[in-house]
């Protein structure tokens, strides 16, 4: 009689364990991608792997990062705190060399602490290392190098999800589609890759949005871009299928997102909405309302606080003191309670933040972004505006300037990208173009006052060290 209750207790006690999936996750970052995807419009973007990925979760369609450059971006994305509030203005390589402080604690470092285990696949482009360390790299243990492959990634993956371990897991997953290349085709589409089916598009069938000119050579390279997305979407249905055959897709919290805005002249490094409203889909383990859309604004500094509720993980204390130590642990706030609301309360504010991309591409702007309405600040708007190096070097735009006289590029004349006013203020539903500036409009001085305020505000509570310049110029 003993036996069979004990035997019938550890049959309870395993259906108990059993019941209660580990609480994994995966954050999958492209780069350089915009709304460039079939699950939001795109009729000729081949993306069914992340489609489908979209069907199962909730797609958001007013989700920003807070600044659109590569390597601040991901900062943000593994800290929930504005790149100006940790050091990371800019490009962790080469003469850049910008890198987070050292009393930071990451989304990574976090997570171990709380008992998870811990992965970065793909592009890492963030520094220092101790700061965003992860227990292992594309499998291994030191190699952070990146895995660019289909094959490569979805091994790396494989061998760190698949591992005889019971902690839950953190795979950090980044594929460096479709940012452009140095290769003929601009974004790596020549040659064979294993593992991954070309698609080519012709240049004569594609549409252009809006804020790109309608030139030969933008046609090309767009046609270029719709075939690298294609294969980004290969290496998320990759990695799919790995949490599929080790039977985790179904206890793992997924997030699919981009760093920044497509790698044209008038998205990437720009805070107008090619460069920073993006694409956010957030699958739930035990999502019951699916397939869903979410018009909640949120940013990529909520990203981590999100995470470390649903791991159940401790936010770090805040560094500083006085004010500062009071500060919440994050910039950025959990969204996890409205991931399957359509239309949550509360959720209509964000502000944005950039100030470097390369080294020497200084150009400060604080933005806020209030309903209908959004507040551009150019801090250095005296100064033309600055390339990243592979954008001016498009063919894009190296066309474009060969036009004569003032030509548009897209929504505006050339001369209006190059050089900006300080106060920029758009209605974003009666034009969002952004092209209409209200800030010099009687009848919006109260509204850009209140925008002003706001913004002033926030970069005083965020510690912005360039606060200052309401003041000093």
């Amino acid at each position: 009689m003993i036996r069979v209750l004990l035997v019938a207790f550890i049959a309870v006690f395993a259906g108990e364990l059993l019941a209660a999936p580990a609480k994994n996750v995966v954050v999958i970052v492209a780069d350089d991608l915009g709304f460039q995807l079939g699950c939001y419009g795109d009729p000729l973007s081949k993306t069914p792997y992340i489609d489908r990925l979209a069907a199962d979760g909730t797609r958001f369609t007013r989700a920003y990062c807070t600044t659109a450059s590569c390597s601040a971006s991901r900062s943000v994305i593994l800290t929930g705190q504005y790149n100006h509030a940790i050091a990371h203005y800019g490009h962790e390589h080469g003469e850049g060399h910008f890198s987070t402080y050292d009393n930071v604690l990451t989304l990574p470092v976090l997570l171990s602490r709380a008992g998870y285990r811990t992965c970065s696949v793909g592009k890492y482009h963030v520094a220092p290392e101790k700061v965003y360390h992860f227990d292992a790299y594309n499998g291994g243990k030191k190699n952070r190098n990146d895995a660019p492959t289909e094959v490569a990634m979805a091994a790396s993956a494989w061998s760190f999800i698949a591992e005889d371990d019971p902690r839950p897991f953190f795979l950090y997953y980044c594929p460096t589609e479709p940012h452009r290349a140095n290769d003929p085709s601009g974004f790596h589409n020549t040659g064979d890759e294993p593992g991954i089916k070309p698609h080519a598009y012709s240049a004569d069938d594609v549409a252009l949005p809006a804020w790109l000119p309608d030139l030969p050579e933008a046609r090309q390279e767009w046609a270029q871009f719709l075939g690298a997305i294609a294969r980004l979407d290969q290496k998320v249905g990759a990695l799919v299928d790995v949490l599929k055959a080790t039977g985790h897709y179904d206890d793992t919290l997924i997030f699919f997102l981009s760093d920044n805005g497509p790698p044209f002249p008038g998205a990437k490094t720009t805070h107008y909405e090619p460069g920073v409203n993006l694409p956010l889909i957030v699958k739930l383990p035990g999502q019951q309302a699916r397939g869903i859309t979410s018009d909640a604004r949120v940013t990529w500094a909520d990203l981590t606080p999100t995470i470390i509720e649903y791991a159940g993980a401790s936010a770090p204390p805040r560094v500083g003191k006085g004010k500062q130590a009071a500060r919440p642990p994050f910039d950025g706030r959990s969204m996890l309670g409205i991931i399957e609301q359509q239309h949550p309360d509360g959720w209509d504010r964000v502000f944005l933040s950039h100030t470097f991309h390369e080294i020497t591409m200084y150009y400060p702007m604080r933005t806020l972004i209030d309903g209908r309405y959004k507040y551009i600040f150019n801090i250095a708007h005296p100064l033309p505006y600055p390339f990243a190096s592979d954008l001016y070097a498009s063919r894009t735009w190296q066309a474009a300037l060969k036009r004569d006289g003032d030509p548009m590029y897209g929504l505006r004349r050339q001369r209006d990208y190059l050089q900006r006013p300080r106060h920029e203020l758009y209605d974003l539903e009666a034009d969002p173009g952004e092209t209409h500036n209200l800030a010099g409009d009687p009848q919006h001085a109260s509204r850009l006052a209140e925008m002003q305020e706001q913004v002033r505000t926030f970069q005083s509570e965020t510690r912005d060290p360039w606060v200052t310049k309401w003041v000093y110029e």
